[in-house]
């Protein structure tokens, strides 16, 4: 199998020698996302709600340049700058993943780059359907 480097210019470019996301054979790998507005180096606010928002459009966005999509998502690993702030984000989490969410890890962190609230990477199936939600995917 090969190994395809995946990017978009709708996430954050990379801070650091690592890749956006990888593809191989049908599974996408994606680096963490924190809730940078891609094109700035800003976030898109200082709390969890928005930076959780932010990451997951992020995440969103390069799954979708790897040819996956949310729905297609089958583990996660949200990484928290304080575990307090744990129903905030899964508040917004819900919204992105609903009822058939995927498997999650979520941990604390001591700090995250560039002093995020809120990191989140995922192993997707490629399925390139496009969808944006769990309930419009129309490869199932």
């Amino acid at each position: 199998m090969s190994k395809e480097v995946v990017t978009t210019d709708k996430a954050p470019a990379a801070i650091g020698p690592y890749s956006q996301g990888i593809r191989v054979g049908n599974l996408v790998f994606t680096a963490g996302q924190v809730g940078l507005v891609p094109g700035t180096k800003e976030f898109a606010g200082p709390d969890i709600t928005s930076q959780t928002r932010q990451a997951l459009q992020n995440l969103q966005a390069v799954l979708e340049a790897g040819g996956s999509c949310l729905a297609h998502v089958v583990k996660t690993t949200v990484f928290m700058a304080d575990m307090k702030e744990f129903s905030l984000m899964n508040e917004v989490y819900a919204q992105f993943f609903g009822a058939n969410a995927p498997a999650r890890s979520t941990v604390q962190v001591a700090a995250l780059p560039m002093g995020a609230r809120v990191e989140i990477e995922a192993i997707a199936e490629v399925c390139d359907c496009g969808s944006t939600r769990l309930e419009g995917c129309t490869k199932g």
